[in-house]
């Protein structure tokens, strides 16, 4: 399987461009210059930098050249710093992988669409000089599995117009169910060999968002530990996240959790990028803020060993805040050795 060189190990800064309250002290202060340079000293070669369209666009889709700005300020210093970084739109006109945004339409209108398309255009007018440090993500988390064929009709003609401007950039595409594995088979095959298949992982659920506030089935107080066992899995999905877990499927009830859950969970990826000659990326992965430290230490371990016997790019979430930091007060007894896992 081809190794997508340059962003093997990385972290995302959620919350400073995207998921945030859109002001100038959050654009200036939540992520600054000194930030890059930590992450650059932690040997990590990539940032991701996801991006909601509210940073660059009015209501009326006019460009905001300040948002512009801002995002320029990130990738030249992951140039600086020699990283690389992923540009992902978290967010755009009329789509939110957050139901909570209200974003609704842009499957079915062809003028969100278009915008889509022209904001794209405009990321690779203004950006695609950085090509040999940037890779472009169209969409994070294309949610239910009815929007796959329109998904592929857009993202195939965004990556034309892309393309027309930015003939070698890297593109990555995920599919529905969240970035899932199981959408990378559905995704159209890739139309030249710049694109990446990205998925995301926060699997076992159960685990990774255990006393997740955002879950409305969630029980706030739980808390599970890492060495649980598939029947553990099963029977607190079915308590906690209406049934909502994968990959434990021929493992023994009694067995625990261990790294070839996830060999097993990623195999089908795997196949997947071998069959099309495709890279393979996670775009994001991590455990909730809510677990016990050295738990969080056992799950990045497993899923750890798996990306690297498969040689799967990869982006942890997130470096600050948003549930999940590795730099907030929860990850400070084990962060040293978190990092040496990403």
């Amino acid at each position: 399987m081809k190794v997508f060189e340059g962003y093997t190990r990385g972290i995302n800064l959620g919350g400073w461009l995207s998921q945030c309250d859109n002001t100038v002290e959050t654009y200036e202060n939540f992520i600054r210059e000194e930030d890059i340079r930590r992450i650059s000293e932690w040997g990590l070669d990539h940032i991701r930098i996801p991006v909601d369209y509210e940073l660059v666009e009015d209501n009326q889709g006019n460009y905001k050249e300040s948002g512009f700005e801002y995002l320029e300020n990130g990738i030249k210093w992951a140039v600086k710093y020699g990283l690389n970084a992923v540009l992902d739109l978290h967010k755009t006109c009329g789509y939110s992988f957050d139901f909570g945004e209200k974003e609704e339409g842009f499957f079915e209108n062809r003028k969100y669409q278009e915008r889509f398309y022209r904001l794209w255009e405009q990321f690779a007018l203004r950006y695609g000089k950085y090509r040999d440090h940037l890779a472009f993500e169209l969409l994070n988390e294309v949610t239910d599995k009815e929007y796959c064929d329109a998904w592929n009709r857009i993202s195939t003609e965004c990556i034309e117009r892309i393309r027309k401007i930015c003939p070698n950039i890297k593109i990555l595409v995920g599919g529905y169910y969240n970035n899932s594995i199981e959408a990378l088979k559905d995704l159209r095959w890739p139309v030249d060999e710049n694109i990446v298949y990205n998925f995301h992982c926060y699997e076992p659920l159960i685990f990774t968002h255990q006393g997740a506030y955002w879950i409305p089935t969630m029980d706030l107080d739980f808390r599970v530990s890492a060495d649980l066992t598939y029947g553990d899995i099963k029977e607190l999905s079915d308590k906690l996240l209406d049934g909502r877990y994968t990959g434990i499927d021929g493992f023994s009830p009694d067995e625990a959790l261990s790294s070839e859950y996830f060999d097993r969970l990623f195999a089908e990826a795997k196949a997947v990028a071998e069959e099309r000659d495709v890279r393979l990326y996670c775009g994001e992965y991590g455990v909730v803020d809510r677990a016990d430290p050295q738990d969080i230490v056992r799950w990045y371990r497993m899923i750890h060993e798996t990306f690297e016997k498969y040689g799967i790019g990869r982006a942890a979430w997130n470096y600050r805040g948003k549930d999940f930091g590795f730099v907030d007060e929860h990850m400070s007894v084990v962060l040293e050795e978190v990092i040496s896992l990403l």
